[in-house]
């Protein structure tokens, strides 16, 4: 094989193809401190442990109609995450932080697309200890989506449960990029020719989907969701319910097997879908077998509150406030 300079090396990279790349709108790299709209460029140091240890915190944020959606709401969530166990603080302040993410949304160019950002561990070497490590990293990805299956609103979705384990609470309450048990919940649905793989805790009452939040609609018609002290603290399920209180009863409690067996609806949350309907889990079928009533109406609430408290792209002392 060649042994390149690093000029040769750079323009070797920069000419492989990258499958990818040609969604990447903009990005920030606290590296170089700089964003970049070529998704060519987009790039994470091997010896970060972001990558080799899977020790970084990340969130995923809807930005729709140039509005970021719940983006006080993600913020909060990643703070909190940082200084959990995981010790881990961004390379700048959290006010700075947020700023940067409402400046790569604005470098997008467009009004809908997906923000990732992490913040990494940092640069260091191949070792465990995070004392390797002298400064964390942050990276922010602004990523073209494909365009949203319409379908599934109308048709529903299904779901089982998950052979996969949940995770420990611990590291269930963070939003860390440790995501194999959640790759493996994707690979599962895939091969079993289903939408969505739901966690069981050993005690039998329901955890959550890969990369969603789960909640029914109980017998008595109360919109019913998980405790967050097993399960990451989903913002689409948390604004669902904040939406839900308008129309019907709300509450936080264990869900079992029997709960949803007896069901009127069960509900998928993510921040890309907001709400769909799931019309079977494994040999349940809920009402006639399309998303419920609660589904269509809450997915709009949820829309038009994500909207209202939302913040708007390039607006004038957005990323001060």
């Amino acid at each position: 094989m060649p042994c390149l300079s690093r000029d040769d090396f750079l323009a070797r990279l920069l000419a492989a193809e990258r499958p990818g790349a040609e969604s990447i709108l903009a990005f920030y790299d606290s590296t170089a401190d700089a964003l970049c709209r070529d998704g060519r460029c987009c790039f994470i140091p091997l010896i970060d442990h972001l990558c080799h240890r899977g020790d970084a915190l990340f969130e995923s944020i809807s930005v729709r109609g140039g509005i970021v959606y719940a983006l006080d709401g993600h913020m909060d969530r990643l703070r909190r995450g940082a200084e959990s166990f995981m010790r881990l603080a961004p390379p700048c302040s959290w006010e700075d932080l947020r700023r940067l993410v409402l400046e790569v949304a604005e470098a997008a160019g467009e009004p809908d697309f997906s923000l990732r950002v992490f913040v990494g561990r940092g640069a260091g070497g191949f070792g465990v200890s995070p004392a390797e490590c002298p400064k964390s990293s942050l990276y922010i990805v602004a990523v073209r989506e494909k365009p949203e299956d319409a379908l599934i609103f109308e048709r529903g979705a299904t779901a089982f449960a998950s052979r996969v384990p949940p995770k420990q609470a611990y590291l269930a309450t963070v939003k860390s990029t440790s995501y194999l048990p959640n790759v493996l919940m994707a690979r599962e649905a895939a091969e079993r020719g289903m939408d969505v793989a739901v966690t069981f805790h050993e005690d039998g009452t329901m955890g959550e989907a890969a990369v969603a939040s789960i909640g029914i609609v109980s017998a008595q018609g109360e919109l019913v969701c998980p405790p967050t002290d097993r399960i990451l603290a989903g913002t689409s399920m948390l604004c669902a319910m904040e939406a839900a209180k308008a129309r019907m009863p709300v509450r936080q409690a264990s869900v079992t097997r029997q709960d949803i067996a007896c069901a009127r609806e069960m509900l998928l949350f993510a921040s890309s879908k907001l709400c769909v309907g799931i019309v079977r889990f494994e040999d349940t079928v809920f009402g006639d077998g399309r998303p419920g009533p609660v589904a269509r109406w809450l997915r709009q609430a949820m829309r038009e509150a994500m909207i209202r408290t939302g913040v708007r792209v390039g607006d004038a002392g957005a990323a001060g406030r």
